[in-house]
């Protein structure tokens, strides 16, 4: 196997993103997957979307992961390269394939939509601490990963466990649950999202995902007691907005991992159901609505928010600016087809993130508003929904 680029030291980027990226072929036209005569193709991977999304945003990104040998690699590696994210560290392995899956236009959240994975066996799913450059991982100021690794195979769980134990001068880890049922072999998926979960430092998890994963209901607030360790816990609630708990003090920095909030490192696969928090209360909670958007499709919606929350938490802006920004940059995947889209320029997105309280509120989001003219006051966009 052979690595993309030069294998020099790595340099230290803003944000490192691990995990399977594949090749997605999206329907010419709406109906079943049986019914659609022709695809496009395109490109989907929740941690490769985040640095895509990233890097756009004028941050350096890398993607580190493994592809095959094969042509459907190589579109991969030239493709999220061309969104400015450093490819040099993917592997290319020989003997497995380029993962690739099919989708049907309709929303995801309606039963007409059909996905159909080809992943199993992937050269993604070969991932391992020995199979991977851990220096090339560890040179950010943050490291984004997500569940869907953790369910690939057990050498990719490894690796999780590997990078989200406690070690000194670790960087932020940042982890978005991304339960997947359908990806993993037996009963111990939550299980092992919840252990992954409380390992890191900034945790990304739906309302609905906590209840399907880890049955916890009763809101936010629940979520926040079975999840203590993280320092950052953003509790996202779809439509309707996300919340964040977050001791979030002082400047975004190099971190060194602790395993959980009291310092006390956490053993890696003893998780079994959520515990409450002891008795201390838990940290100020921060609620963002979201935007009235006029929505085009939901693929990649949750990544980019990540994304945006990322970018406003590297700038060290206040919790408040650092929802509103995931909120801008989800709004800019719902109003544009296909896993991508790219983000409304800095300025910009500083712009209406700074509106007072009713103006956020009117604000009303279609297709092309990333393209507004920077100048043009907030009013361009927003109308009463």
């Amino acid at each position: 196997m052979t690595a993309t680029g030069a294998r020099n030291a790595p340099d230290v980027v803003d944000v490192v993103a691990l995990g399977e990226s594949m090749v997605t072929f999206l329907p010419s036209r709406p109906g079943r997957l049986a019914d659609v005569p022709s695809f496009d193709r395109g490109i989907g991977g929740a941690e490769s979307n985040v640095a895509c999304v990233l890097a756009a945003a004028g941050h350096t990104a890398r993607w580190v992961g493994r592809v095959g040998a094969d042509g459907f690699g190589d579109h991969l590696v030239e493709a999220i390269g061309g969104y400015g994210v450093d490819v040099s560290h993917v592997r290319r392995d020989p003997r497995r394939p380029t993962g690739i899956y099919f989708r049907t236009a309709g929303d995801r959240s309606t039963d007409a939509h059909e996905v159909a994975y080809y992943r199993a066996g992937s050269a993604a799913s070969a991932m391992s601490p020995a199979g991977v450059d851990l220096d090339a991982l560890r040179a950010g100021r943050v490291l984004h990963l997500s569940g869907i690794t953790a369910a690939l195979s057990s050498d990719c769980l490894d690796l999780l466990r590997e990078l989200t134990a406690p070690r000194p001068g670790r960087p932020l880890i940042s982890f978005d649950v991304n339960h997947r049922p359908g990806l993993w072999r037996d009963a111990r998926g939550p299980e092992v999202l919840l252990d992954l979960a409380r390992g890191a430092d900034l945790v990304f998890v739906g309302e609905d995902e906590a209840e399907e994963a880890w049955g916890i209901t009763g809101g936010p607030t629940r979520i926040r007691q079975a999840l203590p360790e993280p320092q950052t816990l953003v509790v996202k609630q779809g439509a309707r907005g996300a919340v964040a708990f977050s001791e979030s003090r002082g400047q975004m920095c190099r971190w060194g991992g602790t395993g959980g909030r009291d310092g006390t490192p956490q053993a890696p696969g003893r998780a079994t159901t959520p515990r409450p928090a002891p008795a201390p209360a838990p940290a100020p909670a921060t609620f963002e609505p979201a935007l009235h958007v006029d929505v085009v499709a939901t693929t990649g919606a949750g990544d980019a928010f990540a994304a945006g929350f990322l970018s406003a938490t590297l700038r060290d802006l206040p919790v408040r600016d650092r929802l509103r920004h995931g909120h801008l940059a989800a709004a800019a995947a719902l109003t544009a087809p296909g896993d991508l889209a790219a983000p409304p320029a800095r300025a910009h997105a500083d712009r209406l993130a700074a509106l007072d309280d009713t103006a956020w509120g009117t604000l009303r989001l279609g297709p092309g508003w990333t393209r507004a003219d920077e100048h043009e006051g907030p009013e361009k966009e927003a109308r009463t929904p």
